[in-house]
């Protein structure tokens, strides 16, 4: 059993990325080994920087897109009166692709950070508010039965019921959400901005930098990485039977 699957992964990655390198030999895909080294180089130098205003950017976004998303789909979901009302129009805005909201939100805030964090805020808000209220909609009405019976007052309800019921669909929510935020996010540093790691990756590109350009991408997927895995360590923390139902698949 392989215990560092990162690291297994990691290799496999590297290994058919120098076969490509090797194979096609052409300069727009460079040596990873060039590209790495190029890579810890630059975070001596500016891409650290660029790095960090994207890594704000995403985060301050995903903060307001839980704040509000929690609180309205567990709102929706406990009221089918709202919810009747307000879920239609959700249902209308939620297929639209955000991105094509960036002119309009650069017009109306500017062309600095706010138009791009309140655009991958609206990309992870609606993820966050459908699965939360769809989650709280499956509960039963005897589950609420059950723990009002044995005096929960609603704090208590709160934890040991709504929650633990929708953690689970709302941090593959965010896993779905989280990816394509930074596919949008990487679109949106292209305008009006000289700090990000889409400005950094297009600016590498133009100049025909094809290691910095690499450096670039290779950030984006460790700041995916770093995600990925804080989600996992909050699921095998918090939602430990979902860890042990997954164990025992692996075993049947």
């Amino acid at each position: 059993m392989i215990k560092n699957k990162t690291l297994y992964s990691s290799i496999i990655v590297i290994i058919i990325w120098y076969l490509l390198y090797l194979f096609i030999d052409i300069k727009v895909i460079p040596s990873p080994i060039e590209t790495i080294t190029e890579f810890f180089e630059l975070l001596k130098a500016d891409l650290l920087k660029h790095l960090a205003y994207s890594i704000f950017r995403i985060f301050l976004a995903l903060i307001i897109s839980l704040t509000l998303g929690i609180s309205l789909g567990i709102f929706l979901g406990l009221n089918r009166k709202y919810d009747e009302i307000i879920s239609p129009i959700i249902y209308l805005l939620y297929p639209i692709p955000k991105i094509s909201f960036l002119p309009v939100l650069m017009v109306i805030f500017g062309l600095g950070n706010l138009s791009k964090i309140i655009l991958i805020t609206l990309i992870i808000l609606f993820q966050i508010l459908v699965t939360t209220k769809d989650s709280i909609k499956e509960l039963k009405k005897e589950h609420f039965y059950s723990i009002n019976s044995m005096g929960a007052n609603n704090i208590q309800i709160y934890k040991h019921l709504i929650i633990p019921a929708i953690l689970p669909k709302l941090l593959t929510a965010l896993r779905i959400s989280i990816a394509t935020s930074i596919a949008v996010l990487f679109f949106a540093e292209n305008f009006a901005t000289t700090y990000g790691i889409g400005y950094f990756i297009m600016d590498s590109w133009i100049r025909v930098n094809y290691p910095q350009m690499f450096s670039g991408i290779l950030a984006i997927s460790l700041l995916g990485l770093f995600i990925y895995k804080s989600i996992d360590l909050i699921e095998n923390k918090y939602c430990k039977w979902i860890t042990l139902e997954k164990n025992n698949r692996y075993f049947t």
